[in-house]
């Protein structure tokens, strides 16, 4: 996927990267995703839904579905169109909804009604991409996995972390630059950074934990 951002050409130094991981893991040493669920299935769900959406809209459309629904089987017995019901509010709710129908009914008959626990067998999933699949591998397995969404690719970008045009590009860089002992949680990091002070239209470069390794920081052209 091509996404329309500036690509800085900066490389920032392993000791820079080391720094800012340190301040990021002290300021938050246990960060937690924001979508809620009640097991790895609805987690499943909830990331599938939360594609071109935010986890907001998405826990709220969720909040009553997984009172009910919290199994493949439970998912198809409730069917398509009163799924339908639940997650109108979330944009491509149509597909979403077809998507998470055919997943729930591959779980049953190919994977037991669990969770696969490897990269091909949840991306062969439908409503299953790369990024969906490296939440879940990190959240509910314990992978250290890089899950890039678009906070990741602005703030990888903007820092100098990583450089690249692409979502792919990105992930492949980070898994290279990122020490090990911080990659678990890099990438909630390096979301939450991006969605409340590394934001698109307006970066909070003030209160920025990162300013002074940011290359970027306090600059005024913004591509986003």
């Amino acid at each position: 996927m091509l996404l329309a951002f500036q690509c800085y050409k900066i490389t920032m130094k392993l000791e820079k990267i080391h720094e800012m991981f340190r301040l990021l893991r002290e300021q938050n040493p246990e960060p937690k995703g924001e979508l809620n669920s009640v097991n790895t299935y609805t987690l499943l769900v909830a990331v599938i839904l939360s594609a071109q959406a935010t986890d907001l809209g998405v826990n709220k459309a969720t909040e009553k579905l997984f009172k009910q629904v919290d199994t493949p089987e439970k998912m198809v017995k409730l069917g398509l169109e009163k799924l339908k019901d639940h997650i109108k509010t979330i944009g491509l709710y149509n597909s979403k909804a077809a998507n998470i129908i055919e997943m729930s009914k591959l779980l049953i008959k190919q994977h037991n009604s669990h969770v696969p626990e490897t990269l091909d067998e949840l991306t062969a999933l439908p409503g299953v991409g790369r990024k969906t699949a490296n939440v879940i591998l990190n959240i509910a397995f314990g992978h250290s996995t890089i899950a890039v969404d678009t906070h990741v690719f602005r703030v990888a970008n903007r820092t100098g972390l990583a450089s690249g045009a692409t979502v792919e590009i990105i992930e492949k860089k980070l898994e290279n630059v990122i020490p090990q002992e911080f990659k678990r949680h890099a990438h909630h990091w390096l979301i939450l950074h991006g969605r409340y002070i590394c934001k698109a239209r307006k970066p909070d470069c003030e209160h920025c934990i990162l300013n002074k390794l940011c290359k970027t920081a306090f600059t005024h052209e913004r591509n986003h």
